[in-house]
């Protein structure tokens, strides 16, 4: 069987995608867990069926990484979903207002009306509206840190959903796109993405200038990098 680069076939009662990348060095498997599929990488299309033999003598090993991944969770009335870290409740008012943020003796709390997607659709925009407003603040600071080294010019900001992805700087265009599920996470890690994707003004690439860059606007980044890797996929999972 000829195999194709990007290719998703069944195997051993699970999804795999081949995956070429040149610059590996053996053959080997990930584990997407966000999307819920086994990635074996080659360095060649040649070695592509090289791998998926590799793969079958671990499909036990796969099927069990994959079912530690995280479920997620709906966005409906008695969820408690994580917001600025902390754990808020999601509850319904009836009718059909929108989603709104509030506080009582047990701690935040959104309100929502509508039913089912309607609901969810609501509580995402309320997400979707945090996010933004945070994320452009957080972003400008950043920018009056760097002054000119980030160039010239306003920057244009979005908020999206990518499936694995936390954000995106194109520098020709000065533009940013961040994912709004990062306003789930701890501000200190909020606070590292924008700073992430601002540096990237000065340097598109993650070489130990660009690192220098990160460093210089918050610090030590080590720390929230972890945090994103160990957390990020129970967050792209949540209303999924």
């Amino acid at each position: 069987m000829q195999y194709r680069n990007g290719q998703r076939l069944p195997l051993e009662g699970l999804t795999a995608r081949l995956s070429v990348n040149p610059r590996a060095r053996r053959l080997s498997i990930r584990i997407d867990a966000r999307a819920g599929e086994a990635v074996l990488i080659a360095p060649s299309e040649r070695k592509l069926a090289d791998v998926v033999a590799f793969a079958r003598t671990k499909a036990s090993w796969m099927r069990e990484r994959l079912a530690e991944r995280p479920h997620g969770t709906p966005l409906e009335p008695g969820a408690t979903i994580d917001l600025f870290g902390k754990p808020t409740r999601l509850t319904a008012t009836g009718g059909a207002g929108a989603a709104r943020l509030t506080e009582d003796a047990d701690g935040p709390l959104i309100t929502s009306g509508g039913e089912g997607e309607a609901y969810a659709r609501r509580v995402e925009n309320l997400f979707k509206r945090v996010a933004r407003e945070t994320l452009q603040t957080r972003t400008d600071v950043h920018l009056r840190t760097l002054g000119q080294d980030a160039g010239r010019g306003p920057v244009k900001m979005s908020i999206a959903d990518p499936k694995s992805r936390w954000g995106s700087c194109s520098p020709h265009n000065r533009s940013i796109r961040y994912s709004w599920r990062v306003i789930m996470a701890p501000p200190a890690v909020i606070d590292y993405l924008a700073a992430h994707e601002v540096a990237h003004l000065v340097h598109a690439d993650h070489s130990p200038a660009y690192w220098a860059v990160v460093q210089r606007l918050i610090g030590d980044h080590r720390p929230h990098r972890k945090w994103l890797r160990e957390n990020g996929p129970a967050l792209h999972a949540v209303g999924r």
